[in-house]
């Protein structure tokens, strides 16, 4: 089984992922930018493109990985991802799912002001690359094949996960830590794992 999570830039999906995969045993958290940043590096600057998901190389590679992880490991793959162009996911969970792969798809949905208050708070400068995408990751998450939508206004990371588990009855570990544990945890996830560069 692939889990996707969805979403603007800031929405929470790391956070939601790295939640669910801390209390979901035999799973895995897949990161599709690694693709990305390793083909931005070894591009020449002429054929660059500013948008690596724009690399048809870039989607191919990540549903070769995901097809070959669905056929030889046994456990729940998780992936945090923005795409919002429909034809790229088609790309990418489109192909999966006509291989009868398993793919669950989430998109955590917030508003424009809380994502840019979220921004800020990682320390997203104004009008950064991420704050630039917000309103054509909005619009293009708006369309039906990014359903099913997760309010990450309305709910905690915590909630979000547990209300992911339930959807997909999937058996999650106790979470036995205590408040500031937990939000160690998220912060430290958050530290590893913002792009500071674009």
């Amino acid at each position: 089984m692939i889990i996707w999570i969805n979403g603007a830039f800031g929405s929470g999906k790391t956070s939601t992922a790295f939640e669910l995969y801390r209390r979901l045993p035999n799973s895995h958290v897949f990161d599709p930018e690694e693709a990305g940043y390793y083909i931005r590096k070894n591009v020449p600057k002429e054929v660059a493109k500013r948008d690596f998901q724009d690399f048809p190389m870039w989607r191919d590679i990540n549903y070769q990985m995901l097809y070959h992880l669905s056929q030889n490991y046994k456990g729940v793959v998780i992936v945090p991802m923005t795409i919002v162009d429909p034809l790229y996911f088609e790309e990418i969970v489109g192909r999966l799912r006509d291989q009868q792969v398993s793919v669950h798809h989430f998109t955590l949905w917030a508003e424009k002001e809380t994502l840019q208050k979220r921004l800020r708070k990682r320390g997203e400068r104004k009008g950064s690359w991420a704050e630039q995408q917000i309103e054509r990751c909005l619009t293009g998450l708006s369309h039906e094949c990014f359903e099913t939508r997760v309010s990450s206004e309305q709910m905690s990371v915590q909630e979000q996960v547990e209300w992911i588990a339930d959807k997909l009855a999937l058996k999650l570990n106790p979470d036995t830590r205590g408040p500031m544990k937990k939000k160690l945890d998220q912060w430290r996830t958050q530290i590893q794992h913002i792009r500071w560069f674009q």
